[in-house]
């Protein structure tokens, strides 16, 4: 709590003694200060306050000139706001972007918010000052970093539904997509962009990994197949999750089930992963250890995965149909010490959007 607080102003307040009890109750004596005791900590909450600036230019002539009839003026600079599109400040729209695309707050909402500081901001304006800043500001820089997306060796992918409020001729039912696009594994700064589309059509993808030729980690998804010069690498989180849905309940422990033989397979690569991250930070060294000790167990793997014969409809062969599906990925990430081994960062980025609901009216 201590590390926690000294990001924030830590003010130190003293419990004084008044004046008349800062005289000795034996002799009268002024007492001396010899020192200071902890006593609490309190954190406070200290509300929004708004503030309205006006902004006036100075205007400023030579006298001397003027005597000459020569007209020499100067003006202070222009005073025009940060942002180009509304009297709101740069921190007014950042505030408003927050609450809503990060609290989750509709502009409706916020409206009777700005009405509490006794300030009127219709929902319109909101939107307006969103929209046509972002398209000024935010827009250019997604675009920068697209670019270098596409530059890196190494990216992710993931998408996800979520539905939109009042979008024109769409009920608002529909299901739509939002996508993740980030930077792998690779060292370099990670990049993670998000792009919405109607759709979860693959060509979504082609369109915003066009120019991208390297390896792409992604779940079992078939619409990525379509990006022509990415390397697909498999999601071994996505192939332990349909295995371990298909252990029938009660039986974690019963080795005869064929998903707890192949869950002992992926347990051990988890572990091996974790063991070879912490031990190396070279990536020619995590190669090197990953075909060492990882490709005999996804050998095994494979292995064990063509002598699988699953009940049509069941569980398990569902799970074994995942698996065969994305067999030729299986062991793509062995590679590169650069590659990912599951897309956990993928979906640990989306996790804000998933539950959102869009209204972009």
């Amino acid at each position: 709590m201590r590390s926690v607080l000294r990001e924030f102003l830590l003010k130190k307040k003293y419990l004084e003694l008044s004046e008349e009890e800062k005289l000795c109750p034996v002799c009268g004596t002024p007492l001396k200060e010899i020192g200071e005791e902890f006593v609490r900590r309190e954190l406070v909450f200290v509300p929004a306050k708004l503030k309205v600036y006006e902004y006036y230019s100075k205007s400023y002539e030579c006298p001397q000139c003027r005597l000459q009839d020569i007209p020499v003026i100067k003006k202070g600079k222009d005073g025009r706001a940060h942002m180009l599109y509304g009297m709101a400040s740069a921190g007014t729209v950042a505030w408003v972007m927050y609450q809503k695309f990060c609290n989750g707050l509709p502009y409706y909402r916020q409206e009777k918010d700005w009405k509490q500081y006794g300030v009127e901001i219709t929902r319109a304006t909101m939107a307006n000052w969103v929209i046509r800043n972002s398209e000024a500001f935010f827009l250019p820089m997604y675009e920068y970093f697209h670019r270098k997306l596409l530059e890196r060796g190494f990216a992710m992918a993931d998408e996800t539904p979520l539905q939109v409020l009042h979008e024109p001729e769409r009920r608002a039912q529909t299901k739509s997509y939002m996508w993740l696009f980030r930077s792998g594994e690779d060292g370099g700064p990670p990049i993670i962009l998000y792009k919405y589309s109607e759709t979860r059509a693959g060509d979504n993808a082609v369109d915003f990994l066009h120019g991208f030729n390297g390896y792409l980690m992604c779940d079992g998804y078939s619409g990525y197949n379509k990006v022509p010069d990415a390397k697909r690498t498999a999601c071994w989180a996505h192939i332990r999750r349909y295995l371990t849905d298909a252990i029938p309940k009660g039986k974690a422990l019963d080795y005869t089930q064929p998903s707890v033989q192949g869950m002992l397979y992926i347990n051990q690569l988890f572990h091996l992963e974790d063991v070879i991250r912490s031990k190396y930070s070279s990536f020619n060294a995590i190669k090197k250890a990953r075909l060492e000790k990882e490709k005999p167990i996804v050998e095994g793997f494979l292995s064990w995965l063509d002598q699988q014969s699953p009940i049509r409809g069941s569980r398990m062969d569902k799970a074994v149909t995942y698996i065969r599906n994305r067999r030729s990925y299986l062991s793509t990430y062995l590679e590169d010490g650069r590659c990912s081994f599951s897309n956990n960062l993928s979906l640990s980025a989306g996790y804000f959007y998933p539950h959102l609901l869009l209204n972009i009216a």
